[in-house]
């Protein structure tokens, strides 16, 4: 089956035929790969990580960076801690053995390629959950259900509100290009080159990546300069992201364009959308956690950092430099200073 051409002006769903040939050809491959892949499955885990000491490492992390440091761990697919300004955000959390529909109250769809890092009910007390749309790789309503706190705040998309489980302090919608300051960090809804439904009946759900900037003080020292992150969320190649930077950390998926260019960019793509916004530093989400497409689960972060070689000459680019992959484990806490 020819694969589709990637559209950097299309926004939302391919007409249902199409969504109907291609998802047929992803269930036909995955039934054809799902004993082999998942038996040599990929573990891009911390070596030596006890899970239960994840809060405890982070903790640490979070008292030895300065002020106006991002603290950051990847969770694997496309979920992120974020510690901005004092306040701990986590994307898309999904931290369940496999995703997918619920039949029967058993969950139906991809296993996990590698050990959850942190159970859901043993990470730090989360501020606020940031989703970007409701596919079941990104909105886990049996993760949410663990993180569900009168202390904690949800944003996500328009028309999304009814999926979140019941329990959070407030669940807020926010429309693109409309913002909002939440708990003293302005956040701005951008529409990237995806959509929204989570099944095939609620094409009118909505789907965000976020522009995150903290918000200067009553009386700002001389050179203020705000801490910008840009979660892209899913998107295929698009220009929705050029006026929004700079950004000092851009969250990209890299992961399931084949054959899924329609929705989702190639490194490469990603690669060019962060030059284009002004991103410092690139975390390269959503690969190595679950099998969703045909490409080789490395392959995604070679690419990528292979686009930045032939860029920078080298992998690892001058952390202060404007061009940088973030290329951690799944557990791994860093300081983007």
């Amino acid at each position: 089956m020819t694969s589709p051409s990637p559209n950097p002006d299309q926004h939302g769903p391919l007409p249902f035929s199409r969504r109907v040939a291609l998802f047929g050809h992803g269930f036909r491959s995955m039934i054809k790969r799902y004993p082999g892949d998942f038996a040599s499955a990929v573990r891009r885990t911390t070596k030596g990580t006890r899970r239960d000491a994840f809060a405890d490492r982070w903790a640490q992390a979070v008292e030895k960076a300065a002020p106006t440091d991002i603290v950051t761990a990847w969770l694997g697919h496309c979920t992120v801690l974020l510690r901005v300004d004092g306040k701990t955000i986590i994307t898309d959390p999904v931290l369940s053995e496999r995703i997918g529909m619920k039949v029967g109250g058993v969950t139906v769809g991809p296993m996990r390629l590698n050990e959850v890092p942190v159970p859901a009910d043993a990470l730090p007390p989360i501020d606020l959950v940031l989703i970007s749309h409701a596919h079941f790789d990104h909105l886990d309503r049996d993760t949410l259900k663990h993180l569900a706190t009168k202390r904690t705040e949800v944003l996500t998309a328009t028309s999304t509100r009814g999926l979140i489980p019941r329990g959070f302090a407030h669940v807020h919608e926010l429309r693109w290009d409309h913002t909002t300051d939440l708990l003293g960090l302005e956040f701005t809804a951008i529409k990237p080159a995806h959509w929204g439904a989570r099944t095939a009946y609620d094409r009118h759900r909505a789907f965000n990546a976020y522009a995150i900037s903290t918000l200067a003080p009553a009386d700002p020292p001389e050179g203020f300069v705000p801490r910008r992150v840009l979660f892209a969320g899913d998107t295929a190649m698009t220009k929705a992201f050029d006026k929004a930077g700079p950004f000092d950390l851009g969250i990209f998926g890299i992961g399931a364009y084949n054959p899924w260019h329609h929705a989702h960019a190639t490194p490469e793509q990603v690669w060019t959308m962060a030059q284009r916004a002004g991103v410092r530093r690139i975390l390269p989400v959503h690969h190595s956690t679950f099998k969703l497409s045909d490409e080789p689960v490395e392959e995604p972060l070679a690419r990528l950092l292979r686009a930045a070689d032939l860029q920078d000459g080298r992998k690892d680019a001058d952390p202060a430099g404007m061009r940088a992959v973030v290329d951690v484990e799944i557990g791994q806490i860093v300081r983007v200073t």
